[in-house]
């Protein structure tokens, strides 16, 4: 045998087995098409997946690593974010900030346009995400990039979901918290006249989170497990919205409980759900129809649904309305 046909779906490598067209795997480079696995995206196997042609390992969105499908660094040029090096958002060019449809969340407008929201903190990035200032005369206003791999709402929203609920003054129940990245850009949106009451149970995440809420005194950071409300029954008021991100088997049943204890009649709700955390043996199609069908049950009347590609896969977002008043009969 040569080394270059070898019988194993092309040796280890994508496309030309281990002796083939280049080094150990793809057409160059360890991994996949340049260097490491394809702008730290793929997994070592790069295109071709580690010997299966081209599915497994590898395969869509740039595989296992990076940042969730898609490179670590977030738009484009590697780790250097929105637009190569460390200049920034296309690095002093002028930069105009124009509002999305939803209130309280920008778009600016530059090399690459991004979604942005306006630092309520200025001078601070939280994750090390990329700031932009824009003065208009005297005032001059911080925004912080919001990157969609890193955050679900992020995602839904360029998903072009037709309403978040999140919106400056809310009042909103985040569960699933984490290290508080996505939570510090609903804490922009809602703004100082708004709260974000942040659940999360790890106190791994939960040590990350309270040092983010420091700074950012509308976020109250609640180190609870979300399946048992009473226990910060004492902590949170009414909300508008509840968020949720847990991707537990049971998270309908979590949101309900949460719902019950917390949110307002007629308030909204926004799930984010990850079909293989529920069940990973059913179609994710089928595992989004039976939790919308569990919400129904649950005196949650789900009003939209939408899915996270490109930028999660087989994730959705559902959105929804709780008790929602009864309809005047004419």
């Amino acid at each position: 045998m040569r080394p270059g046909f070898s019988p194993r779906g092309g040796g280890r490598g994508g496309f030309g087995g281990r002796g083939g067209s280049g080094d150990r795997g793809g057409f160059g480079g360890r991994g996949g098409f340049g260097e490491r696995g394809g702008g730290r995206g793929g997994f070592r196997g790069g295109f071709g997946g580690r010997g299966r042609g081209g599915g497994d390992r590898g395969g869509r969105g740039g595989g296992f690593r990076g940042g969730r499908g898609g490179p670590r660094g977030g738009f484009g040029g590697g780790r250097g974010g929105f637009g190569g090096g460390r200049g920034g958002f296309g690095a002093g060019r002028k930069v105009i900030v124009e509002p999305h449809r939803h209130e309280g969340i920008f778009i600016c407008r530059g090399k690459e346009d991004a979604l942005v929201t306006k630092n309520l903190v200025p001078g601070e990035s939280v994750y090390g995400e990329k700031r932009i200032s824009v003065e208009d005369g005297e005032i001059k206003t911080e925004y912080r990039a919001w990157n969609p791999f890193r955050s679900k709402i992020a995602a839904a929203i360029l998903g072009g979901v037709d309403q978040i609920h999140i919106k400056p003054g809310a009042k909103v129940l985040y569960l699933g918290a984490a290290s508080g990245t996505t939570v510090s850009h609903v804490s922009d949106i809602v703004g100082p006249e708004g709260l974000v009451y942040a659940v999360e149970f790890s106190h791994r995440s939960g040590r990350d989170l309270i040092n983010v809420a420091k700074k950012r005194t509308n976020i109250i950071p609640v180190i609870e497990d979300a399946r048992h409300p009473h226990k910060y029954r004492m902590l949170v008021g009414m909300v508008d919205v509840v968020f949720a991100d847990v991707a537990q088997p049971d998270q309908t049943r979590i949101v309900a409980l949460n719902a019950h204890n917390f949110l307002k009649n007629g308030g909204h709700f926004v799930i984010s759900i990850k079909a293989n955390c529920i069940d990973s043996t059913a179609a994710p199609e089928a595992v989004f129809a039976a939790e919308v069908k569990k919400m129904q049950q649950e005196n949650m009347k789900p009003q939209e649904q939408l899915t996270l590609e490109p930028y999660e896969r087989d994730h959705a977002v559902v959105v929804g309305i709780y008790r929602p008043p009864p309809k005047q009969k004419k």
